[in-house]
């Protein structure tokens, strides 16, 4: 398994739509950076925030999930001390069944206390990604929307795999906005 370059991750994006909206050059000037880098591509964060809250004392349940666990926002957004968000990518992602993608926090935001998790995109998912913020500071933190959030690196396996991710008719195929968890 290779980690796949630029000028693959490009040629995928621009002629297979692997990535849409794609942005060709790392765009740095005055915002945390996204865009095309050397190996990987810096995703942006979408201006709509899911924030947990504890105001109605909801229970996070994965089994039982219910909207009353937290509150929706806008634009820039203050994450809370030792707390925790949902969000989702600018962009689209169509993944080749060939390929994992896995996808990192900037160490931008990492320096400061605030972690994006790890989480793969298998053979054949597509949509946008939903991406889970963790505040592990006891400080509130700011995450400015459509800027860079997270890197996704791109594997290309020796041969593409026998049961995709389409093939299971996963849960998450196809998300736009922010997903909850579903069982």
């Amino acid at each position: 398994m290779s980690i796949m370059p630029d000028s693959w991750i490009r040629e995928m994006a621009l002629q297979h739509g692997m990535i849409t909206p794609f942005v060709e050059a790392q765009k740095r000037e005055g915002v945390i950076s996204y865009g095309l880098s050397s190996y990987g591509y810096d995703a942006r964060v979408a201006d709509e925030f899911r924030i947990f809250t504890d105001v109605d004392s909801a229970i996070v349940d994965p089994k039982h999930f219910t909207p009353d666990s937290f509150v929706t926002r806008k634009g820039d957004i203050t994450i809370p001390p030792n707390s925790f968000a949902l969000a989702h990518t600018v962009e689209t992602f169509r993944i080749p069944r060939d390929v994992l993608v896995l996808c990192l926090g900037k160490s931008t935001y990492a320096r400061c206390g605030i972690i994006v998790n790890v989480t793969p995109l298998e053979p054949e998912w597509e949509g946008q990604v939903t991406i889970e913020i963790s505040n592990t500071t006891p400080l509130p933190a700011r995450i400015y929307a459509n800027e860079g959030i997270c890197q996704f690196l791109f594997f290309k396996g020796a041969s593409p795999c026998e049961v995709s991710y389409a093939d299971r008719a996963g849960k998450y195929m196809h998300q736009t906005g922010v997903t909850p968890p579903r069982l």
